[in-house]
């Protein structure tokens, strides 16, 4: 655990957590955004925006994603990816940890998007945790000389099935679509360890105490095969909020979105929610910056015993 001790962490690194980090880090407060990967999220598989204000020709959502990061950056946030994997936020000072490392801070800024899903693979759940990750950075280790597969056809599935190459015996890479675009990681999957199967969904993850099989079907001809595996690294992306780290720290509505005030507070003092993991319900990039930028200055008022929101950023 570091002893550094910041004045704001924000999970995600999105329009929401990265509008945060501008206003946060420009307010001279210690800030640091933890990302689980700037190529995941629902901005960043967007291919053209064009309505967002003060864009003069269309750009990707990466490149929006960029220059939000930049800017954040530029005013003094830190920014670091890894994934967030638990929270310990009922207490004076809040800890977000990670794989390697524990994050301490005065207040947490959550804004993980809305692009989970619940199992939905027959057997995904049964043995989430026997076989069935969502984390290869987590879980790689554990499957060093055995036989896995990646489930998914986004960037993230591809750049995860690069990084069991250097853990698994052998790394499958199933992909609903049929094109999968893996230039950016050629030199990690170009390697006799990958075997990449396209245009296949898995209908079904089977085992014992363990995983020890799946069933692929071909989308087009139906066909169906079997294939022996030790691992499952699901990719898959769905419309439920990302909360699955809380452990039932916050309070959640009956669709599992965190529950906020009307300037982003949650159930617990110091902790703010914004972007779609609080289900807004216009989803938009313009409406998830605004609902960031609330939640830091928020997280300003908080922190420096404000009776509002700081508005004059001449002043201190």
């Amino acid at each position: 655990m570091s002893d550094e001790l910041y004045d704001v962490i924000i999970i995600g690194g999105g329009p929401a957590g990265l509008s945060a980090a501008q206003y946060a880090s420009r307010s001279n407060l210690k800030t640091v955004v933890l990302d689980k990967s700037p190529t995941a999220g629902a901005l960043a598989y967007t291919s053209k925006i064009e309505n967002y204000p003060g864009l003069v020709e269309p750009v990707s959502g990466s490149e929006l994603l960029d220059l939000f990061r930049n800017q954040a950056i530029k005013f003094g946030a830190e920014y670091v990816e890894m994934q967030v994997v638990g929270v310990a936020i009922d207490q004076e000072i809040k800890e977000v940890q990670g794989i390697d490392k524990t994050y301490k801070g005065k207040t947490v800024i959550i804004a993980t998007g809305s692009m989970g899903r619940k199992p939905s693979i027959p057997g995904e759940g049964e043995f989430l945790g026997k076989g069935v990750s969502y984390c290869a950075v987590c879980d790689a280790a554990f499957y060093k000389d055995l036989q896995v597969c990646v489930i998914g056809d986004s960037e993230e599935a591809v750049k995860e099935a690069g990084l069991l190459t250097g853990f698994a015996k052998t790394v499958y890479l199933i992909a609903p679509s049929k094109e999968l675009d893996i230039q950016s990681y050629e030199t990690e999957l170009n390697t006799d360890k990958v075997k990449i199967i396209t245009g296949h969904r898995v209908v079904s993850i089977d085992g014992d105490d363990f995983v020890k099989k799946i069933k692929i079907k071909n989308i087009e001809t139906e066909e169906e095969q079997q294939i022996p595996m030790d691992g499952v690294f699901v990719y898959l992306y769905g419309t439920q909020p990302v909360v699955d780290f809380l452990s039932s720290s916050l309070s959640l509505s009956d669709k599992s979105c965190i529950i906020t005030h009307r300037t982003m507070e949650t159930s617990i003092p110091g902790v703010f929610a914004a972007g779609d993991v609080s289900c807004s319900e216009v989803r938009q990039v313009v409406i998830a910056a605004a609902f960031g930028s609330m939640a830091a200055l928020s997280a300003e008022k908080f922190i420096r015993h404000r009776k509002r929101a700081k508005y004059d950023w001449l002043k201190s």
